[in-house]
């Protein structure tokens, strides 16, 4: 059985990346919303960067819905918000994945994910500014900060590394 449109669950996604340099450590972390229900996820990659841990978030948080849902995702990520609100996305893929400048688009192989997802999902992307007021976004803060320092602690890497 298929879901109709108006069928879809509606989901609240928070998300956000957080590096320790740049590249360096990083984390990211997201929360999603149903109803009553809340997940929290979060995860660390060893040599990164922010932008590549704000937009991984998204594809982690997006990849775990289990079937097509609607959703409004927060994130205090430029980077993210306006690839897809200002149509970067669609420009790069149009242009062989170039920037309107002509130069290589960073984190390709993300924006594949990110464009395959959001394909599957409707999802209205919220800019919100970070380190405020908003509890999901500050939460997610703290995942992702989390998850660096349980990447360090697990390797055995000082503050600096």
């Amino acid at each position: 059985m298929t879901v109709t449109e108006t069928q879809r669950k509606k989901v609240v996604i928070y998300t956000d990346g957080a590096c320790s340099g740049n590249p360096g450590p990083g984390g990211w972390g997201a929360i999603l919303e149903y109803g009553p229900h809340r997940k929290e996820m979060s995860g660390s990659m060893p040599s990164t960067t922010n932008n590549r841990m704000e937009v991984f978030a998204a594809i982690s948080a997006l990849g775990a819905l289990k079937e097509p849902c609607d959703v409004t995702l927060y994130s205090d990520s430029t980077y993210l918000v306006k690839a897809f609100n200002e149509h970067w996305l669609e420009n790069w893929k149009k242009r062989g994945w170039k920037t309107a400048s002509g130069g290589k688009v960073e984190n390709q192989e993300l924006w594949f994910l990110m464009d395959q997802l959001t394909r599957r999902h409707r999802v209205r992307f919220v800019w919100v500014k970070g380190h405020a007021s908003n509890p999901g976004n500050n939460r997610c803060d703290e995942l992702a900060r989390a998850a660096i320092e349980e990447y360090r602690r697990m390797n055995g890497i000082g503050e600096q590394g």
